[in-house]
Formats: C-alpha cells, structure tokens, sequence
C-alpha cells in the first residue's frame, strides 16, 4: 500500500493486448475511484512466415517485461496485483515440460478456410450452437483445433497442454497453468449451460480433450509473479498474478458504468462487440439463425452478443494508403469522411471478403461494383462507406438483441478505442436512433483493474466497482438526429445487401 494525499491507496497494472496494440497500464485506487495512466504502450501486429499468419508471442513477452520495468523505474511502489487481458479465440500449445510448440497462430490466417463445413460433416452446426451457444465464425479456436485435427498437425499430436493467450502469459508470469472462463468460452468450445469443456462434442472431432485444464472464474489469484522474474524487473515478492476478465471484451463490459437490463454495449476496436449482459444464455432456433452468441461474463452473466468486424475496416485501409505512399492520421480520415457524400456506398461488414489482411479499398470497390453501386475512390467515401456500414450494422445487431430478449433497449454504450470516433459514435446514435454514451475509452484495462480490486478485497463487488469507475472517467453523449429518415432509408438498402449475400 501507498500513500496519498494522507489516503491509502492500491497499485494494480493491467496488462491490455488488443489485436492491433497492447499497453500495460496503471491504476491506482484510492477506496473511491481509479487514478490511471499508460506505463508501457507498443503495437502488436502479426507476422506472416511461410505463408502463415502468427502472433509475434515472444515480442509480446518481451513487452510485457519492458512494461514491468518502467513500473519500477517510473513508479516505484509496492504492487498488489498484475493481470493480463486479451482478445479471444487464439491460444497456444505446451509440450509436457510446459514448453511453447511453435509461435501460435493469428486468427485471420487461411488454416480456417472451408474448415467450419468440414467440422459440420462431423458434428452438425445445430447441434454444435445448441451445446456452446457461439455464433459460427472461422475464426473460432474449434476450428483451427479442427484444422489440425484434419492436417495431422503434429503440433497437436505433441501437446500436453492448451493455454488461450491470457493464460500463457499468466502462466509465463507465474509458473501456474490455468484456463480463466471468461477467455475460454470464446472458443466455442464450452458447455454454455453448464460453464464446462464440452468434452463429448470435442472428443467425437477427435480434438484431444486432456490438453484442456479446468476452467477457474474470474477474480481467481492464480499465483504469484515467478521469483526470478520478480527479482530481473525489481518488483516486490509475492506479487498476485489474478485472472479477471481475461477477455478484453469480459473486462471491458465490467467496467461500464450503469449498464442495466435496458442498455447495450459496444466494445470497440478492432472488432465492434454489440450485446447486453444477461444473467442466462439464450440459446433457440432464433439465436442461431442470427447467428448470435453467448459468452461468459464476470460476475456469472452472460454477455449476449455479436462480433461484427469493427475498425478492422479502417486500420487495414489506412494501412493500404501507406502502401501507397498516402499517408494520413486518424483525424484527417476523420475530416474527409465527415465531407463525403452521405450513404453514396454500403458494404456488409461481415462478408468474408473483408476478412483478410491485404488492399481493403480495392476489395470495398469490388463489392460495390457487385451489388451495382458507385465505387469508392477517395478515402473519405471509403471512410464514410465503412463508418456508415457499421453503424448500420450495429443497428441490425441491436433489434436482433431486441427480438431475443423482449426489452426495449433504451440506451448504447460504446467504450474502447473506437469510443474516441466521434463520427461513428455519432452515426451510431442516428443509425440506431438512441443516445450513444462513449467512454471509458481505457475500458478493458480499466475493468481489469477493477476485477483486481475486488479479488484483493479493495471492492465489495462489481456494482461497486461500476461506481468506482463511473467517478473516475468522463464520458460523452451524442444524441441522434431528429431526422431519422435518411437512416431508416439507408437501413433498408443495407438489409437488402445482407439478403443478397446470404443468397450468394
């Protein structure tokens, strides 16, 4: 403990890796709210070697150590707590003396292509949804466990032990191997009713269900931070190593303030996450057919939602430009998209076009000249094209939860990175016709931090830290345009649009 202001105060670091950036983060509770700041910030970004999409895994660790550090150089204090926080579905495998086997792999790499068809050979998707309650996506760990099943991947073959991403750093952090809920019911591999390894559906795919360990929730000290490293970064003995939400998006929706039964959520960064918490699954034909899905939250709920691939869009393009020599800031895409001509082009943000790392404009202007629309050739039409698509999309997300759980939703909560876009937070309210309250932006580190806090006994529980939060952030509010006719208009052409690639 600390000292200030003649108050005793509580030093926790987040550790907050996002699919395109990570920090490691600071927050300092003083029994009334969270006093934060960046200690370490770097990007992560994949790398591709032979053809294959990985995660640069030890360049992470190397972060995360370099992070560690600064605390002490910068800071300085006793620390109660550290934890880590990731996005979901990638993991890595262990030999049997807890040894890494391979550099993991990205997502997005092409391991996944036609595999989720191949698994529906096996196991149907009907009887898949109805035992994890997950919306299909490539993407999901089932499938690339699945890829390797069918590949013969020796990697799989070797394994002793499967840890998703927050666990192996929690593990490289501690020596203690554990899989933390939250993380692992993205996998969509978990028994969503009964919050355990569906190990029957897994073994009939032939996927080795003794790699997986048993599941503990979030707020668990899983151990302390290893002496050696204690020793190589100066920090104190006896650290707690705590598991949280260590899905960024678990720890993200902990943190928002006065969420309630009537509210949702968007967590936004490189995907846009659009749900509610809910204290059950919801799982039926309806669910399914949406596509919607249930994964573990804090605090035993359920967070009822929908990935939709969110500033993915604009960071891919961003990155073309530069190929290209044109380079330009967040602001100035901002400035131009505001200028271009509104619903001049819409994509479905889901097609699996937009799927793959590479030249997003071009692929934009293809779609549009498929489903015979104006291309989009200065960067604030594909600016305003992949803004206003999503907004829209969020919209059908938001009636879609609407229709499942019979509440009117009266409020959306957008917090992460994407929170600081004015122009989409305000295309979001009038899209959706609803007030649009942004903030924290620092969500998910922020939560993370907060579930610390309750772990070591500095909260009494999550509402109580919700408050802590909601004192120490200041938020904004857009409210939707009185004209909600363009926007009804433009939902009509989008819904269009997602029938015509459903029929594709």
């Amino acid at each position: 403990m600390a000292e200030v202001g003649g108050r005793a105060t509580a030093n926790f670091l987040a550790i907050d890796l996002g699919a395109s950036s990570g920090k490691v983060l600071l927050g300092r509770f003083d029994g009334t709210s969270f006093d934060y700041r960046t200690v370490h910030r770097f990007e992560n970004q994949p790398v591709r070697v032979l053809g294959s999409l990985h995660w640069d895994t030890l360049r992470l660790w190397h972060e995360i150590n370099t992070g560690l550090r600064r605390y002490v150089h910068d800071v300085g204090e006793p620390l109660a707590g550290v934890s880590v926080d990731t996005w979901g579905v990638d993991f890595a495998l262990l030999d049997r003396a807890g040894r890494l086997l391979g550099n993991p792999y990205h997502y997005r790499d092409a391991r996944v292509d036609g595999v989720p068809e191949r698994l529906a050979e096996a196991l149907s998707a009907e009887d898949l949804y109805a035992t994890t309650g997950i919306q299909t996506m490539p993407i999901n760990t089932i499938y690339q466990l699945y890829s390797m099943v069918l590949a013969r991947d020796p990697q799989l073959e070797r394994a002793r032990t499967l840890l998703m991403t927050p666990d192996l750093f929690h593990y490289w952090l501690s020596g203690a191997m554990s899989s933390e809920y939250t993380i692992a019911s993205t996998s969509q591999m978990l028994h969503v009713h009964e919050r355990r390894w569906a190990t029957t559906q897994l073994a009939e795919l032939g996927i080795p269900t003794d790699i997986l360990l048993p599941l503990v929730m979030p707020g668990t000290v899983v151990g302390q931070v290893r002496p050696e490293l204690a020793a190589d970064a100066g920090l104190p003995a006896a650290t707690p190593v705590i598991a949280t939400g260590a899905h960024d998006t678990a720890s993200a929706v902990a943190s928002i303030p006065d969420l309630d039964e009537r509210s949702a959520f968007i967590s936004s960064g490189t995907w846009s996450l659009v749900g509610m918490e809910v204290p059950e699954p919801v799982v039926d034909e309806t669910s399914r057919a949406l596509n919607i899905t249930n994964e573990g939250g804090v605090g035993d709920t359920i967070r009822l939602l929908k990935n939709v691939p969110g500033l993915w869009l604009l960071q891919e393009s961003k990155r073309q430009w530069e190929r290209e020599e044109r380079v330009y800031s967040w602001e100035q895409i901002s400035y131009h998209a505001a200028r271009a001509q509104p619903f001049r082009s819409l994509i479905d943000p889901d097609a699996p076009v937009f799927q793959r790392p590479g030249d997003l404009p071009a692929a934009i202007r293809s779609y549009c000249r498929r489903t015979e629309q104006p291309e989009p050739e200065s960067v604030g039409d594909v600016a305003r094209c992949c803004l206003e698509s999503l907004a829209l999309r969020y919209r059908w997300v938001l009636r879609a939860l609407e229709r499942l759980t019979g509440t009117e939703l009266r409020t959306v909560f957008v917090v992460g990175g994407g929170s600081l876009n004015d122009l989409l937070n305000q295309f979001t309210a009038d899209a959706s016709g609803r007030p649009v309250i942004a903030g924290p932006v620092e969500a998910s580190a922020l939560g993370n931090i907060m579930m610390q806090a309750v772990a070591c006994g500095h909260l009494d529980d999550i509402a109580t830290g919700r408050r802590a939060v909601a004192a120490s952030v200041t938020r904004r509010t857009y409210e939707p345009s009185p004209d909600a006719e363009p926007w009804a208009q433009a939902f009509e052409r989008f819904e269009r649009l997602l029938e015509r690639d459903l029929s594709a």
